[in-house]
Order: structure tokens, then sequence, then C-alpha cells
């Protein structure tokens, strides 16, 4: 039983529960996950570098809860990567003779195909069922083996494995859909000279077999199980947090983070409730992780490119720190719904910004994030179904192949639109924090649940007319592509916003008032104001003749900057401006890092400027394709045809 929990809410979890599975649909998974309930698994692996394999078994630990061909068939989620030697298993009594399980691979989509058990005996409703299966796990596409030249240290190589979406059956046997949530437990033997580490509340290390042990006692669903080993280190950084990284890695980690995590906790605390997951650790990835973050619980996995030596990203976290409320304890069923994750995660990454740091600084971070939904748009098309916050996702189809930006922002501004219903900021935490966050984690219909609490909510703080809007004007909202029929109010962003605006439109005017210039003081702007600021010269770009020298000479901030996304702007006005003085600084930017985000991107921008800059595209990436993730290499690739 998980602290603070009463037997009762435990009951309530898991009727509610089988509930939902019965009803559920998700067309991403071949799974029985409507007819078994996970109850726990364990995972015993041993991490086999030079053949790059993960060798060891899995147990489930399962209940019948609606016989599916008689109960004598269970169906799991893998992948062609995954080799399953040997499957057994028995019913009822745990201390019964394991029995060989008939066992066949069956196909499913692209992106995954279905290993079919027959069970040695029918199951009924309540029956309890354990499960062995020994398989091995290889190179798939959610378990990435990283040569060391794709490391910080550029020694020892590392692995780690990536859930979101679907991509954990390539990890294990397993219902890969966010509809099932379980504890699981896991021992990971690797070499010596290598640390493992897992999104787990709970950890042991046998020393003298080096082999690390595990344990997650809240109920995650199987995206959000993490692996990684490598030449890992430690450090603390508050009460309840750490820094993980490379050895070359940890003082910049440390310096970094020391004491800013737990401020983020204790505001995300006192908005949406307590955090359940005990530990909060941050692991930094080599530089060729291609991902911003993952907020695998207790463990989030961060790009390095946070670490710009000035804290000026530091807050960045936030978001993966919202996460565990929103999207780790109450998840979206099906990926159709992503936004019920991330709408709601941006709500409260920037409820959690405003307390930290005001309402000027959230707004103007909150204007960007509108920003690259309006070009998303442009680019899509606004009628496009995508930009619906429920996606339908067809047989088939890769959820992955579905992301974008509108569950993000559309969906905030849908969270931001129920505020606005409830007419009081606090009363709406109140309502997330209450009402939300406990009960939809039991909940049949979370859009439905929305609905009823949010009607009861309103009947003692929402004017009359805004209590007639009948259930909030849910469909127009979810089942509408478009652009958002509400935006919060950024005007408080006015004050940050209009400086930048004011200092770009000073650099592009041919006849440069360098009194003018000089007199807007940047000094003290935070990273966000010069995003802005840098965003606005980009799109006018190029600039009049040599006014790019004469901005790199004087903000040594920009030109100069450690900051990634600074830095990423830069280069790009670089290669915009064809300022041939500052080329070097596109390829210390490209040898640093490998993050998707970034790196494609710039290639891209290269790629469409000039002869020279394409041969400077094509000089970088043979010097660096071998650190780069697999699907970059691939989407740079692409660019080259």
């Amino acid at each position: 039983m998980r602290p603070g929990v009463t037997p009762q809410w435990d009951r309530e979890r898991v009727m509610a529960n089988e509930d939902m599975l019965e009803r559920s649909v998700d067309a991403a998974t071949s799974s029985s996950f409507r007819h078994f309930r996970v109850r726990h698994f364990h995972l015993e692996l041993r991490a086999d570098f030079e053949r790059r394999q993960l060798q060891g078994r899995e147990v489930l630990e399962l209940s019948c809860v609606r016989p599916e061909g008689g109960g004598q068939e269970l169906r799991l989620d893998t992948h062609p990567s995954v080799s399953v030697h040997s499957v057994s298993g028995r019913c009822g009594d745990r201390e019964g003779q394991l029995q060989p399980l008939c066992h066949k691979i069956q196909p499913f989509t692209s992106y995954g195909c279905t290993l079919v058990l027959t069970l040695p005996q029918p199951c009924q409703t309540g029956d309890q069922l354990q499960v062995v299966i020994d398989y091995t796990a290889t190179d798939g596409p959610g378990v990435v083996w990283l040569d060391p030249e794709q490391t910080a240290g550029k020694v020892k190589p590392y692995l780690f494995t990536q859930g979101q979406a679907v991509l954990n059956r390539s990890f294990f046997p397993c219902f890969d859909t966010p509809a099932v949530k379980s504890t699981y437990s896991a021992s990971i033997k690797v070499p010596k000279g290598f640390t493992a580490v897992m999104s787990a509340t709970d950890w042991d290390h046998d020393e003298k077999e080096n082999i690390f042990h595990f344990k997650m006692q809240q109920p995650i669903p199987s995206y959000l199980v993490a692996l990684a080993v490598g030449d890992i280190v430690s450090a603390e950084v508050g009460p309840r947090s750490r820094v993980w990284t490379e050895p070359s890695l940890l003082e910049a980690a440390k310096e970094e983070y020391d004491g800013v995590i737990e401020d983020f906790l204790k505001v995300g605390e006192k908005l949406f409730g307590p955090y359940v997951w005990g530990r909060y650790d941050l692991l930094f990835m080599p530089p060729s992780f291609p991902f911003g973050g993952m907020e695998n619980p207790c463990l989030t996995f961060v790009t390095p490119c946070l670490l710009a030596g000035d804290r000026s990203l530091a807050d960045v976290i936030i978001h993966e720190i919202s996460h565990s409320w929103f999207g780790n304890l109450v998840t979206n069923a099906n990926w159709g719904d992503f936004w019920l994750n991330e709408g709601f995660t941006m709500y409260a990454q920037r409820r959690i910004s405003t307390e930290l740091y005001g309402a000027a600084y959230t707004c103007l971070e909150a204007a960007t994030g509108r920003a690259l939904l309006r070009q998303h748009m442009d680019n899509t098309g606004e009628d496009h179904p995508l930009n619906k916050l429920k996606v339908k996702i067809e047989p088939g189809i890769d959820p992955d192949d579905t992301y974008n930006e509108t569950p993000y922002e559309k969906g905030y501004c849908f969270v931001s639109y129920l505020a606005h219903l409830v007419g009081n900021q606090d009363k709406f935490d109140a309502f997330l924090r209450k009402k939300y966050l406990p009960v939809m984690q039991i909940t049949v219909n979370i859009e439905n649940s929305i609905r009823v609490t949010l009607r009861q909510q309103n009947q003692t703080v929402v004017k009359v007319e805004t209590r007639a809007r009948e259930c909030f004007e849910f469909d127009c909202w979810l089942n509408t592509p478009g652009w958002p029929p509400y935006l919060p109010d950024l005007s408080s962003g006015d004050t940050l916003m209009k400086p930048a605006e004011s200092l770009a439109n000073l650099w592009l005017a041919a006849d440069l008032n360098m009194d003018a210039i000089k007199a807007i003081d940047m000094s003290s702007w935070k990273t966000y104001q010069i995003v802005y600021f840098l965003d606005k010269l980009l799109e006018k770009s190029p600039l009049p003749r040599g006014n790019t020298e004469k901005l790199a000479e004087m903000y040594p901030k920009i030109s100069k900057a450690k900051n990634a996304e600074l830095r990423f702007r830069w280069v790009q006005i670089v290669i915009k401006n064809h300022y041939e003085d500052a080329f070097d600084e596109i390829q210390n930017f490209l040898h640093s890092q490998g993050k998707q985000k970034y790196t494609v991107p710039v290639y891209r921008a290269m790629w469409s400027k000039s002869e020279k800059t394409r041969k400077l595209a094509q000089e970088i990436f043979a010097a660096t394709e071998k650190q780069l993730h697999k699907n970059v290499q691939n989407y740079v690739k692409k660019i080259f045809v």
C-alpha cells in the first residue's frame, strides 16, 4: 500500500481501472489489456555491450478480469528486435509448477508485432496468473546503444531506453498502452565500471556482482519505464534530488542545479498537491541524445544543452517536473488524447513559472509558444486533422507520427479557457488539486468527469451567463481543427516584449542609430526576452549589409553564448546573413550537441542558403555523423537529397 492512500481508495482505483480498461479503445496496441490486469512485473536483465543485447527474463503477475477466447490466450505487444526464447506460466497457486506455454509471433504494424501465448488452462474472472518470458532485446527503436564517440567522455559505450510513445515493446513484452498502469521491479547486471539507473522509487546496488536492483512503488504505464547504463556518477543537489551525468559533466550539472530543483518542487506542491514520487533526479544524457527531455518518473532524462553555465536554462525542467502531476499521475488513456498530458502540463508549467518569475516573464515564454503554434498551423493548414485536440489514430499509424505543437499550445489554451470560465485562478488551481488530480486517476471517462466536476465547481464561482455554456464547448475544442477559440491574455508580457521589438527594429535599419541601440540595456534580460529579440531578427533576415558583424561585436552575450537556445538562433542568423566570419560558430555548435530540435533546422538552413554553406554542411556532417542519434542522421541525410 502506498503511503497516504487508504485501502478503500485502492479498491476504488482497481474497480474503476478495470471498468475503464473494458471500455478503452487503443489502436496502437494488439495486447489483451482489456481482459487481463497487470498487477506487477519484474525484469531480470544483463547488459551486453559487445553484442548490443539485453538478455534475461520478465515475470508478469496478472489477474483475469474478462476471459478472452475461452480465457486461454494472452496477447502482449512486442517488436521484431525482441527474440523470445521460451515462455512458461502457472494459474492460481504461485507455488505450483511452471508449465511451458506455446507461443507465436503475429504481425501487427510497422512499429511492432504481437506475442500470442496459449495458457495451460482457461482462466476465469479473478484468476491469478504468472507468466515468465525468457528473451533478448537488441538494437530496437526503444533500446538505443551509443558508441563511445556519441558520449561526452568518448571512452565507454552507453545504453538508454526511450518508451514514449509505443517504443518500450522493443524493451520488454508488455501491454504497451497508457491505459494500463502497474508497479514494477528490476535487477540489471552491468559490466564492471558501469552504472545502471532507472525510473524507480527505490534502488540498491550489489557491488560484488555489480547488479542494480530497482522498485517502482507507484503504478505507471509501460512507456514510463526507463533504463540507462553507462559511465554515470551522481551528486546531491537538494533534499530529494540528485544529478546523474558522465564524469566530465558532473561539476557543471551540480553547479547549474544545486538548490534549484527543490524550489520548483515546492511551488508545484503548493499549487497542485503532494509530490508522490519520492525523489526527483535528473539524468543528463550524452550529447547525442536527440530530445529535450523525457519525464520518466523519479528520473527525468534531459539534454546536456541545459548546462549553460549561468542557470539561464535551469527553468526548462519545470515542464518535466509538471508532468509529475499531469501525465505521470493523471495519464491519457490513449495517444489520441495526448493533449491531456501536454495541455495540462503546459498550464502547470506556466503557473509554476508565474509564481517564481512573475506574469511578465511567463507571458513572454507563452508568446513564444503561441508563435510556434502559429507557424505549425500555417505550415499544415488550420483545418488539418492533426490540429484537433482529440486525434483519431487509425490502425497502423504510429502515434509518434502525429506529434506536433497542437496538444501543447492549443491544449494550454483550452485549459486556460476552463480556468477563465471558473473566473478565479486560485479556485481553478484548487479544482485541479482537490478534484481533477485525485478523481481522474480512477475515472472511466476523463472528459465527462471534467465536465461534471467543473459544473459543480462553477455553481458557486461562475456568473449565470457563463454557466449557461453547455458542456463548456468541449466538442468545439476537442473535435474541431484550427486556431484556439480562446487565447489567454498575454499582455503582461508587453513590458518585456516591446523593448525587444524596439531593439530588433533598430537593427533592421540600413543606417544604424547606435545611440538609440546603446540606450536599450540588455544586460538584465533573461533568456526568453533575448530569444524573442533574436526571433524578430530571424524573421527579417537577411539584415542590411554590415549589421550582423556589428551585432556580433555589440552583444558577445549572444555571439559567444553558451546558452543553447541563444546559440541555436545566433547560428541561424549567421547562416541567413552569410556572415562568414562566424561560420566557425556553426561548426562548434553542431559538434557540441546532437539535439534534433537544434541540429536538423541548422542543416536545413545551411542547405538552402548557398553553395558555400552547403559545402560547410557536408563537411560538418562528415565529421559529426557518428556522434548523432540514428534518427537525426537519417533526417540530415534526407535534407541532402
